[in-house]
Parts: C-alpha cells; structure tokens; sequence
C-alpha cells in the first residue's frame, strides 16, 4: 500500500475525530465572530462608560474622539480584550458657584490631553482574586496645572481629590483591579503661574512606569525628566502611596534621585554645572530630604572665576506647598568650610490683608504674596582667598588671610528689589590680612611704620610681613548697610569708624585714628621736630595720637580727610559724642 493509500485509510477509520475536529473549528471561527462583533458592540458603550465617569468624577467635560476593543489571543497564548484610544481631552472644572453642570471656561485649554492609550484584559478571572491588567501604555500625556487661586475655585478639583465612597463599597468591578504596570512615553506637566509678567513652568517627563497600581495600595515608580528652572535631567525612583482620601498630605512616599547636568546660568549673576544625589522619605507633608550638590565651576558671571562648590544638606519639605526648612547645608567653597541653616516658605494672607500664621491656615481663604526666605551661616575659620576670587576677574584674591562669620538674613516677599528688602545682622572677624596688591600693601606697611614712629624703616622692612585685622557688627535694612563698630588694625594703628553704606555706592563713616606714636614721631626728621609743640593737641586717651577722620563720597570715588570740627570738642574714642 502506498503512502497516499495509507493516508486515506487512516482518515476513513477516524471519521468521528475528524467531525469533532470539523464541528470544534466552525464553532470556533463561530466563538470569535462573535465575540468580535460584540466587542465591536460594546465599543460605544464602554467609552460613553468611560467619559461618564470622568465627567462624573471632575464635574467638567470629557472628550474621547476614538476608542476601540477587540477580543484576540495575546502572549502566553491567553486569549483577552486588547483596548485602544485616541484623543482623550480632560477640560477645566466649573468654578464655584456656577450654574452649568459641566461649565467650562472660555477660551480654556484642556487640564489633561492624551494622544494615545492601550491596555490588554486577559479573559481569566476568579471571584476571589483581583482582576490583573498586565500593562497600561499612554503616550503623549500633557498636564496643565493652573495657579493656586484658579484651582481654589474649581469645584470639580475637590470632587477629584476629596473623599469617595469607601473602596470596600463601591460597586463595579474597577475596585478589584490590578494594574501590574503602567507605561507612559512623552509626558509634558506645565505649572502656570498667576503672574502674568512670567512665564509657566514646563517638565518634559521623558518616561514614567508606574507599578502595582491597586486601591488601598503603594505604587512603585520610576521617571526621567527635564527639570524646568534650572535646566538639568532628574531620574527619580521609589513608591507612593497609599493615597489617604481624608487627607492626601498624609500619603506615603520615598525614594531616591540623580539630578545631573543642572545649568546654573539661567539664574541671575551665577553659572556653573550642578549634579545632585540624594533620598527622600515621609509623606507629602513632611518630606525628609538628604542628598549631596556640587559644582565643580561655580562662578559669579560679573567676574568669571571659577570655584569648586560641594554640599551636603538635610532637609524637611512640604510636598503640597514647597515650604522648605533646611536643617543643615554644609558647603564648602574651595577650601573654606560654612555652614547654612533656615528655611524658604510661603506667606500667605487673609482676605483683609493681615498674614496668616501657619497655625491657621486650614479653613480659611488664603492668598499666597510670595516666599520668605530667612536663614543664617556660620564660617567658624574660613580662608579670605576663596571668596575673594569669586569676586576677582583675574582669578587672583584682592586680600588674602583668614575670615569667620556669623550672620543672619531675611529677604521678605514683595514688589521692591531684592536688594532694598533684604535684612541682615551679623558680625565678622579677618585676621592676617594681606593685600595682594603691591600698592595697597605698601601703604598699609606705610601706615603701620608710621604708627609705630618709624618712618624711616620702610627700605628694611618686607611689606609682606605687615598683616591687618578687622572685624566689626553689620546691619542691612532698606539698601543701606550700617557698621556701627568697624576696627581695622595694624601694628602701631587701629582705626575705628561707625557708619552706613548704601547699595547706591555712598560712603559715610565718621571715626578715629588711633596711633602708638605721636605726630611728631610718625613725621620723623626734622619735619617731626617742627612738629612737636603739636603732639599735645593730639596725644589723648594714652595714645601717642588720636586723629578724627571722615570718609565721605562713593565707592568709586571716597573722599578721606581729617574731621577737624571733632578736634576740639569730641571725645577721641567715640566719634559724635560732646564732652
């Protein structure tokens, strides 16, 4: 018998399976007909399903221009519906108070647009477990967040993000779902901003995967993105949730990011390249945050030298309102050590214009006028020489030596330039001054051999053996800096003055001169023995001599001299006061 013999023999003797095998064909080919064409049913409904609950859900209009269902078999050979959608478009809320259901306003960009969307729902289901979606893909999401005030008046915000019906009674077969991923490509969140006078601020979010997206749950997620102000790419990953209805700033998150190639320029009067590591962990409320910053070319743009800046900071930040307390931020400049503390927050006020304390901020309406940023550093024993090259074109210091700080600032909101609201208070110590500048150092050499009656010393003495010291109080208010107690002193001279300097560049200072010789000694030859019946008129105080001097004019160009109304009748320590 041949093959084609054997072949036919073997179908006649099973005519039976072959009937099963024809019946279970059609009556497939028949199963996905028809499942097909009630998908193709059920595609209206699903998706007037879908916009209703939306709509429901933000008391706005909802669009959705395309969606689509099919039922076909996936991977693992598990047969499912695959769903598909376009143009889904999400518009602002009503506002308080209006009268439309679904009021919207005119000329209104939608709150959420997204281009595409797809998830697959295998056909296997058992009443006690979760219904799992494998994956969720969306592409081209864009978020528009409008301005506090705007969203303070949007009844459908509350309705989004306040309480729902307990998950535990809610009908539907959405409350035992199981998301197990969700995969969005091309996210773009525009912060706008109630100032008409900036521009809004725009994350490009590379990727975002969400995972494990269940009720009652934490996600896990992990995102790429364009950092707004300054420019800098942020990869960010951790877990969320679970969301708390009766109050979402208690929701719990932590997680870890990278922050690199931040471009400082976009600041005003800096440059230079951040990167950034670091952890945060607590809940939106209550943030703790920990991480290290550098920058290895940090500069002051008006002058171009670059410095090394490294930082490790802590911190506590409201993720609701951006209130930020820095616990500690160690810095280090070059080789100089600081040490900064304080906190940047909002200030908030009350609808008849009086601030409200953050005690009382809940259940009443509030009105944001800006950020209040108020600090305090500490140099305990830092090096002069690096933060004088921040302020040196040539990269070369004006003054060497050793410098220490302690001092507080306050810049307040408000409409005024920085510069006039700024407050500060504090005090500073430099020791072993030293001018880099051949010409200055010469004629503090000059001041100190003077002071001391040795005029004629200045061909055996180096200049650079002279060394100064100042240190002083200051005070900041309104553009001007006041330094009530400024002494600078070199061997043989300490000079004291009390004035004020403003931003505007104007000098006045009244003070004293105080020598160790007298004026005869500090002249010297026979210029100084002509002098001698003079000493007395300025030998007080148990100084060989003590001089009132004034300096007057601007920066650019001080006015010094002798105050020769103060010779007579005012006490030689303190300037102004009568005896």
């Amino acid at each position: 018998m041949d093959l084609e013999e054997e072949k036919r023999s073997f179908w006649r003797r099973h005519r039976v399976l072959v009937g099963f095998l024809v019946t279970a064909g059609v009556l497939l080919a028949a199963l996905g007909v028809t499942l097909a064409v009630l998908a193709r049913h059920l595609e209206p409904f699903l998706r007037a399903q879908i916009v209703a609950e939306l709509e429901t859900r933000f008391h706005t209009r909802v669009e959705l221009d395309q969606f689509h269902v099919a039922v076909r078999e996936g991977q693992e050979s598990m047969w499912g519906i695959w769903a598909e959608g376009r143009g889904l478009r999400i518009w602002p809320p009503q506002r308080k108070g209006g009268n439309e259901a679904l009021e919207t306003a005119v000329n209104s960009v939608p709150l959420i647009e997204l281009k595409e969307f797809s998830f697959h729902v295998p056909l296997k289901y058992k009443q006690t477990q979760a219904w799992r979606i494998p994956e969720v893909r969306l592409t081209g999401l864009k978020i528009v967040v409008p301005p506090k005030p705007e969203r303070e008046k949007m009844a459908g915000i509350e309705a989004a993000t306040g309480r729902q019906q307990d998950d535990a009674s809610r009908t539907g077969i959405l409350r035992n779902v199981v998301v197990e991923r969700v995969v969005c490509q091309g996210v773009e969140l525009e912060l706008e901003t109630a100032n008409p006078a900036k521009l809004p601020l725009t994350f490009e979010i590379k990727k975002i995967t969400l995972t494990h997206l269940a009720a009652g749950s934490p996600m896990g997620f992990d995102a790429e993105l364009t950092n707004a102000k300054p420019t800098g790419l942020i990869h960010t990953a951790g877990s969320f949730g679970p969301w708390v209805v009766d109050d979402p700033g208690e929701s719990a998150v932590e997680g870890k990011y990278r922050f690199e190639k931040a471009n400082l320029g976009e600041f005003n009067g800096i440059a230079g390249t951040l990167s950034s590591t670091g952890t945060y962990q607590g809940v939106l409320r209550n943030l703790a945050v920990a991480g290290t910053a550098d920058v290895p070319d940090f500069k002051l743009t008006k002058y171009g030298t670059e410095m090394e800046l490294d930082t490790d900071f802590r911190a506590q930040v409201n993720g609701t309102d951006g209130d930020t307390y820095l616990d500690k931020v160690d810095a280090q400049l070059g080789k100089s050590q600081f040490r900064l503390t304080g906190k940047v927050v909002r200030v908030l006020m009350d609808a008849n214009g009086k601030e409200v304390p953050a005690s009382a901020r809940k259940g009443q309406e509030q009105i944001s006028i800006g950020h209040l940023i108020d600090m305090k550093v500490d140099v305990p024993a830092a090096r002069l020489d690096d933060f004088m090259k921040l302020v040196s074109k040539s990269g070369t210091p004006l003054m060497t030596g050793g410098v220490a700080v302690r001092a507080a600032f306050e810049i307040p909101p408000g409409k005024q330039p920085v510069p006039i609201r700024i407050k500060l208070d504090g005090e500073f110590k430099l020791n072993d001054v030293r001018f880099t500048n051949e010409k200055v150092q010469d004629k503090m050499e000059g001041l100190s051999l003077r002071g001391q009656g040795k005029p004629g010393a200045r061909k055996d003495t180096d200049p650079q053996s002279i060394t100064a010291m100042m240190q002083g109080r200051f005070q900041m208010a309104n553009g001007v800096i006041a330094l009530p107690d400024l002494k600078y002193t070199v061997p043989g001279a300490e000079i004291s003055l009390n004035g004020t300097y403003g931003i505007d560049g104007t000098l006045h200072f009244d003070g004293t001169a105080r020598m160790q010789a007298t004026v005869s000694q500090m002249v010297g030859g026979w210029k100084g023995f002509l002098l001698k019946p003079a000493d007395r008129f300025f030998k007080k105080g148990g100084a060989g001599a003590l001089v009132p001097i004034k300096i007057r004019g601007t920066r650019e160009n001080p006015e010094f001299g002798v105050d020769f109304g103060r010779m007579g009748g005012t006490h030689p320590e303190t300037p102004g006061n009568r005896e």
